[in-house]
């Protein structure tokens, strides 16, 4: 369930047919609603441009973070080398919005995904797609399904697993048994390097020991002749550790393709990622000197009304599962405002605090000494962009003054 109607932009949001003179202090929008600042996701995006070249590596940043071809088209002009997906479904979607190079960092499984890819890479040669694979039956299943003497080859990507993990192979005995399944299609597939998710691991240690296992890897694969592209990719990189991948991957050749794949880099927020920034400031000396004037801002809010105050210590907001993620940390009030002020004021979210959410409504705690009424709105911060974006096909891109600049679509 999507937290806006199936209806055109400027019908159902706002007042009036144009957006760009819409601002949420003047109340010219619907509420709830969710945005961007402009200032911020630009200020992350030269933010994270500085760090990859500072490193030497390149960025394919996740797009399921947003889902908004608008902002990989951003991603790219600041130096984006291309997008990653999870989904044949994603793909198609960034491909129609002419995303010409994708890292699916999953496995390409079923007859229709298949067809599906195949016609994009028949139908243009320049399309430059990338999927993983971690097992000798779906290796099969791919070399017989892409056959074609006249189509380049599917390029794939061998995906590093742990124990009890998620996907990617466990063992050497997996690596020699992919290999020797790979040597029977090398008409059709084409193996181009290596992959993984480290951040199915909360431990540096145990990551640090998953990245060099990769490298060791990769450099296997490099001295017995198995690849098919030079240079070769290596891969890596969520949105918590992209610092120690960084560091690990840019041991290896230089003239390997470093791929790192943040996503919420773009958005941050005041949780998970907050917290994780927070760590690689502590553990990173790039990180801290690309930081010493300002550091990843988080971008996205959550705007709402106070509905009712049935208690003295209680607010309930017009807002809650259906806007905002709950998985990890509920969102924090941060400013308040009420109409007829000349701007928000901030607010001490140690006093202010949701402490349960429903389906449409947020209670926040009060202090017995609030000065807030029906009908003010308090703006939040949120925790895990993902999981609020998504509940989102509109999201406002304003400036520091609140005025609307873009309507961003989505497409989850």
């Amino acid at each position: 369930m999507q937290a806006q109607s199936f209806v055109p932009y400027n019908k159902g949001l706002g007042i009036g047919d144009n957006y760009h003179e819409w601002n949420l202090l003047r109340e010219d929008i619907s509420l709830p609603a969710a945005s961007l600042s402009f200032e911020n996701v630009e200020h992350n995006l030269r933010w994270m441009q500085n760090f990859i070249e500072k490193h030497n590596v390149k960025l394919a940043p996740h797009g399921k973070t947003t889902m908004c071809p608008k902002l990989f088209h951003r991603q790219l002009h600041y130096g984006a080398w291309a997008i990653t997906l999870a989904t044949v479904q994603q793909v198609q979607l960034a491909y129609s919005a002419g995303i010409r190079r994708i890292i699916m960092a999953n496995q390409l499984i079923g007859k229709t995904n298949m067809t599906i890819i195949k016609q994009l890479l028949d139908n243009d040669p320049n399309f430059d797609f990338y999927c993983l694979i971690d097992s000798s039956t779906n290796i099969e299943q791919l070399g017989n399904f892409f056959t074609n003497e006249k189509q380049k080859r599917l390029q794939v990507l061998l995906e590093i697993g742990v124990h009890n993990g998620r996907t990617g192979i466990r063992t050497d005995e997996d690596e020699r048994i992919i290999l020797n399944s790979l040597a029977q299609y090398q008409n059709s597939l084409a193996l181009v390097g290596v992959e993984l998710f480290e951040g199915i691991l909360n431990e540096e240690k145990s990551i640090r020991l998953m990245l060099q296992h990769a490298v060791a890897c990769l450099q296997r694969l490099i001295n017995s002749n198995q690849l098919a592209r030079s240079p070769p990719i290596l891969t890596g990189g969520g949105s918590v550790w992209y610092d120690i991948v960084a560091e690990e991957f840019s041991k290896v050749d230089p003239t390997i393709d470093i791929i790192l794949r943040s996503g919420c880099y773009l958005t941050l927020d005041r949780g998970i990622y907050h917290r994780a920034q927070t760590c690689i400031l502590e553990r990173s000396s790039i990180v801290r000197d690309i930081s010493k004037n300002d550091a990843l801002r988080p971008a996205l809010q959550i705007w709402a009304y106070v509905q009712s105050i049935p208690e003295t210590n209680q607010a309930i907001i017009g807002f809650g599962n259906r806007d905002a993620a709950f998985d990890k940390y509920y969102p924090i009030p941060v400013l308040h405002y009420r109409s007829g002020w000349s701007k928000p004021i901030e607010i001490k979210h140690d006093k202010y605090q949701i402490t349960k959410m429903m389906d449409q409504h947020a209670f926040m705690t009060c202090p017995s000494d609030h000065n807030l009424i029906v009908g003010d709105i308090i703006v939040f911060d949120i925790s895990h962009p993902c999981l609020t974006i998504d509940k989102w096909r509109k999201i406002l891109l304003i400036s520091n003054n609140y005025t609307v600049i873009d309507i961003l679509d989505t497409y989850f």
